[in-house]
């Protein structure tokens, strides 16, 4: 197989899951601007996110929120993703918004508050079961903002417990993959701050659980390709929430604002062989001022740009220079698989594969924004807090 028949069947072979909540209404905490069209309910976020993989023929694999995502019988809405041509993927749970939480949830210093918590996680593995999922993502927004409010350590061990009852509770071939996220909303002490914590806590638990790595959950400068590199060695890299920012978490779409590090991560993805089924490529993002689901479609096209130009790095020029210490010759290398244009390269790929080259061209051409528009009024749109 030549060079570009492998990387046009590694590109084929790209799965991107989107997040359920892009798709409703989605901003800041100052505003949310409602959009006309968006769904009403998880059936039509599944029918939208069906519009993206339609139209990329990478997106099969939609994440839902609970409760966000709250439904009555979770095998039917499975099988109306399955007739839609996407299966339901990551199951993301939410312990952050009751009132319960205000000091916490599998961490707070109330036994009875952490039960609480605990058992939403145990009812997120339920709608594992009965879905199909095979992940679980976690994420606490537990923490402290004020010197002495609570004991650091003690938190820790609340944690450790309440991970692990939920990780005695995953079934064969289930997986919980643990984010993390350096300050907000605890602005003195975050209970799961940056990738050390959650892998200390992911390798004592065992083998499925892995790390998340968020690319807006970390400050200014971080390097986040060694990380990425380091947990891939490790076998500790579960998936990525993708999405870009310029100061922290701002949740824009991904590869808006340094496309360069998202070609850097995808290069250390594909040099630590983390480009398989093990490493789940999810996108995280929340859609305030610009159209949902081409501002999605766009998002899995940045991906798939960043993908080529790094599967397109001539490897053994790179390990020549670095073995002769030549920094310029293997930085040039790498800068010029960034400088490639993979766009017709990325068009041919969709046209073998039987889609439109241009994905955001051949949603607006389809009419879908118009119709739902008109359809979906007279119900309460599912979104920020639903």
């Amino acid at each position: 197989m030549s060079e570009i028949a492998a990387v046009k069947a590694a590109l084929t072979s790209q799965v991107v899951e989107t997040p359920s909540w892009a798709y409703g209404n989605s901003g800041t905490r100052f505003k949310v601007f409602a959009q006309a069209g968006v769904p009403r309910d998880p059936y039509e976020k599944v029918d939208d996110a069906a519009q993206v993989h339609a139209y990329t023929g990478v997106a099969p694999v939609v994440a839902l929120h609970i409760p966000w995502d709250r439904v009555d019988d979770y095998t039917v809405l499975a099988a109306h993703a399955r007739d839609r041509g996407v299966r339901v993927g990551t199951i993301n749970s939410n312990t952050f918004q009751d009132d319960d939480y205000r000091l916490g949830s599998v961490c707070h210093p109330d036994a009875a508050v952490r039960r609480k918590a605990v058992d939403h996680l145990l009812e997120c593995v339920d709608v594992m079961d009965a879905t199909g999922s095979t992940e679980l993502k976690l994420w606490f927004a537990d923490g402290t903002n004020y010197p002495g409010q609570d004991d650091l350590r003690a938190r820790q061990d609340r944690l450790a417990e309440s991970l692990a009852e939920v990780y005695g509770r995953l079934g064969d071939g289930q997986r919980m993959l643990l984010e993390y996220k350096f300050f907000e909303p605890a602005f003195y002490a975050t209970d799961v701050p940056d990738w050390g914590t959650a892998y200390a806590h992911c390798l004592k638990l065992g083998d499925k659980a892995r790390v998340v790595v968020d690319t807006g959950h970390h400050a200014p400068g971080t390097n986040i390709e060694f990380i990425v590199a380091t947990l891939l060695r490790e076998g500790k890299l579960g998936g990525f929430d993708f999405n870009s920012r310029f100061y922290a978490d701002d949740d824009l779409m991904a590869g808006a604002a340094d496309p360069f590090q998202l070609f850097r991560i995808m290069y250390e993805v594909v040099r630590g062989g983390g480009f398989t089924a093990d490493v789940a490529f999810m996108l995280d993002q929340c859609h305030n001022i610009e159209a949902k689901v081409p501002a999605i479609i766009r998002s899995v096209m940045n991906i798939q740009e960043a993908t080529a130009k790094a599967l397109l790095v001539d490897t053994a020029a790179l390990g020549a220079a670095q073995r002769a210490g030549d920094v310029l010759a293997a930085n040039a290398v790498l800068m010029d698989a960034y400088a490639t244009d993979v766009r017709p390269l990325l068009r041919e790929v969709r046209e073998e594969m039987g889609l439109h080259p241009d994905p955001v061209a051949a949603y607006r051409a389809s009419g879908w924004a118009e119709k739902t528009a008109a359809e979906r009024v007279g119900g309460r749109q599912a979104g920020w807090g639903a």
